[in-house]
């Protein structure tokens, strides 16, 4: 067999590909065990039937079809072992109607490869790091937070409702005048600032006092879920049955133990609180770096992304956020059943990020192969080891869980490389 590979006009190219007269016959031969197999005929056995009487009656055609599934898959991989090209997509085979019985067969297969960058500037590149200090004031802001999940709530009397507070309600919604499916509750607690309910309808109960009414008119968003109510204005009559208020317990050593039990004191508190915060503060500018480091590098790249591996990345994306998803207790037709959305709408929210996931994958790939970047065998055992380290597996059951091949595990590891390079010749300000 033999190959040649013409690139055309964007990502796209023609493989000629040229199977010899003995490939093409030992592929009649396999498609007539075949199909011997499933035919029945008077007078034979399944799979008895003699090839001279099967080609007189039926001909030899008959087996063609399955010669060419047989054939042009085996001969399309190896063409593309040859020719070293990496495809991105399927092939559209042309030229299967010449195949014949005792003949050579040239067939195409018109192939969207991956494209190869043209790189920009990459090295010296200008970053900031971000400020990596840590505030008294952003302390006391977490220790507050803590404060509020210990906060208990006690009834008012006889006192409006103010931000904060919760609102035991009854309500029921109109649109026209007429009541609406989904819109009616009862003994709802209803946390005033919360942002939990349609934008403008729990500022409208600033004020009001329990035991008493009020009408709320809010207009639902246009993209709410519901679309026979998207963009309408509705009317809720609202009962405050029950106005309850957060009361804060002191700030003092035995909160801060009851907040965490590893800590002495308040002080103590403080402290390890500033510590996990700098330890935080440090990764996050770390990894904002690197990431702004790699998009500049993406962004002064030149390259044009097929459409395939855009949708392809779009649909991994998808499966990713289906899997978290599926971690919160829901799945993705709940999801797209109370955000309104279909999972069109959903692809192509997607499509920015995942075209700019696709442009720095090949921006990575093309620096390391311009720098030269390898990863060494020591380099995926210590990954492995590492690897088997965290989740508590071996390296054979890491690599086994990988598909029993390294190569996924080879390509990150060199994406990390480049990017450490990247870091290692870039002009960072601190």
């Amino acid at each position: 067999m033999s190959a040649k590979w013409e690139k055309q006009e964007g990502n796209s190219g023609l493989l000629t590909i040229e199977v010899p007269v003995e490939e093409v016959n030992k592929a009649i031969d396999k498609a007539f065990a075949k199909v011997v197999k499933e035919i029945n005929v008077p007078g034979f056995r399944k799979g008895k039937m003699p090839r001279q009487l099967f080609e007189k009656r039926f001909g030899v055609e008959a087996l063609y079809q399955d010669a060419l599934e047989i054939l042009v898959p085996d001969a399309y991989s190896n063409a593309i072992d040859e020719t070293g090209i990496v495809p991105v997509d399927y092939p559209q085979i042309d030229g299967t109607e010449n195949f014949a019985k005792d003949q050579a067969f040239t067939f195409t297969a018109t192939v969207t490869v991956k494209p190869e960058p043209k790189l920009g500037e990459y090295k010296g590149l200008e970053v900031t790091k971000l400020s990596t200090e840590v505030t008294d004031e952003e302390i006391e802001e977490q220790i507050q937070a803590q404060v509020a999940r210990k906060a208990e709530l006690e009834i008012k009397e006889d006192e409006p409702i103010v931000n904060g507070d919760t609102a035991v309600i009854d309500f029921e919604g109109f649109v026209g005048g007429e009541a609406f499916e989904g819109g009616k509750g009862e003994d709802y607690p209803l946390e005033i600032g919360s942002g939990s309910f349609i934008p403008g309808f729990e500022e409208q109960l600033v004020g009001v006092k329990a035991g008493e009414s009020k009408d709320v008119v809010v207009t639902f968003p246009e993209e709410y879920h519901a679309a026979e109510l998207a963009g309408k204005e509705a009317t809720f009559k609202v009962t405050v049955k029950e106005v309850k208020t957060k009361v804060l317990p002191e700030l003092n050593d035995e909160l801060a133990k009851e907040i965490d039990p590893e800590v002495e004191s308040l002080d103590a508190l403080r402290a390890k609180l500033k510590e996990q915060a700098i330890e935080q503060k440090n990764a996050e500018a770390e990894a904002t770096l690197r990431d702004e480091l790699v998009e500049k590098a993406a962004e002064n790249a030149e390259v044009e992304i097929p459409e395939s591996m855009t949708h392809n990345e779009i649909h991994r994306m998808i499966d990713e956020f289906g899997q978290r998803l599926q971690m919160q207790g829901m799945t993705l037709d709940l999801y797209y059943q109370f955000s309104g959305q279909d999972e069109h709408a959903l692809h192509e929210q997607m499509r920015p990020d995942a075209e700019k996931r696709v442009r720095i994958s090949l921006t990575l790939e093309a620096i390391a192969k311009a720098e030269g970047i390898e990863v060494t065998q020591e380099d995926i055992d210590a990954e492995l080891e590492k690897m088997g380290a965290q989740f508590g597996m071996s390296k054979e059951q890491i690599l086994t869980a990988l598909g029993g091949s390294s190569e996924i595990l080879e390509n990150d590891i060199r994406a990390q490389k480049t990017v450490e390079f990247l870091v290692e010749n870039a002009k960072i300000t601190e």
